[in-house]
Parts: structure tokens; C-alpha cells; sequence
């Protein structure tokens, strides 16, 4: 389900682990896929030097049907709670529902 993307060969790291944990808890995907693009930031704004700044979360739900894309990050960001707030200082969330 979630596919491993950090440059060419960095490991998931703890952040990127708990995200898809999280997301995979509360909104059982259909598909997932985390990336990792804190190296794309690396000196930039936010770059806490983690290398686990800054995500694109891909995201298919069944629960996203009917739902407006600013519902649908809501409900990415609740999955996600603290790590919002305290780990992650950028996250672009492409989610879509079943056939879209």
C-alpha cells in the first residue's frame, strides 16, 4: 500500500513511518503513498534538519466520497494530529475518492 520515496536512497524515517500508520489506522486507504520531499527544502524555510519536513501524502478513501477537497485534508490533517503541528511543517495532500 504505501511506497517508499526519499530521493533515491534514503529509508523511511520515523515521520514518514508514523504518517502512514496514522492514516492507514483512521481512514483505512484503499491506496497510499507518502513522500518524502524534504530534500527538495533542505536550507530553506521549515527545514528543521530532520530530513522529515516536508510530505505529499496520496491518498484513495472510500470515507473521501462526496466530500469537498478542503473536507477531505481536514480529515487527513485530524488523522494526522500532532505530527501537523509539531513534526511536519509542509504537507501537500492529493486525495481522492474511489473511481476519480
Amino acid at each position: 500500500m504505501a511506497n517508499e520515496q526519499y530521493g533515491d536512497s534514503m529509508p523511511k524515517g520515523p515521520v514518514h513511518s508514523e504518517i502512514e500508520k496514522r492514516l492507514t489506522a483512521e481512514l483505512a486507504p484503499i491506496s497510499l503513498n507518502v513522500i518524502n520531499d524534504s530534500a527538495s527544502h533542505h536550507g530553506h524555510a521549515g527545514d528543521d534538519g530532520s530530513g522529515e519536513s516536508h510530505f505529499t501524502v496520496e491518498i484513495e478513501c472510500a470515507e473521501f466520497a462526496g466530500l469537498s477537497r478542503l473536507n477531505r485534508q481536514r480529515m487527513v490533517n485530524k488523522a494526522l494530529g500532532d505530527l501537523m503541528r509539531d513534526k511536519v511543517h509542509a504537507m501537500a495532500i492529493k486525495a481522492r475518492a474511489p473511481g476519480e
